[in-house]
């Protein structure tokens, strides 16, 4: 997007590439065992972005390559418990911050 700031840039592409790879995470965990060509279809998502998502997820040992497609492993469960942990922790992070922002941004106004 035009105009956005070098210091949102980086976190807003990184969590819509996380967004990315859970999605995927769960399509996997409900269709496997599925390939590439069926993950591309369902999700409507570039066989090249596909194959490197799924670069990603093997090697954090969540899926495994097998004749039929992709498999999920036992760590799965572990990694969406973890990730609902980051995310309440980020989300309070996000809600102190932009609380932080709301209360300068009243503060500009009202030394105006």
């Amino acid at each position: 997007m035009k105009g956005r700031s070098a210091l949102t840039n980086k976190i807003d592409a990184e969590i819509h590439l996380l967004e990315r790879h859970v999605t995927m995470l769960n399509t996997i965990v409900a269709h496997e065992p599925i390939g590439i060509i069926r993950l591309s279809e369902l999700l409507g998502i570039p066989q090249h972005k596909v194959r490197y998502s799924l670069r990603i997820l093997e090697q954090e040992g969540l899926i495994l390559p097998s004749p039929e497609g992709a498999i999920t492993t036992d760590r799965v469960q572990s990694f969406y418990h973890e990730l609902t942990e980051i995310l309440q922790k980020m989300d309070q992070t996000v809600n102190i911050l932009r609380d932080s922002l709301e209360a300068q941004s009243a503060k500009s106004v009202k030394d105006k």
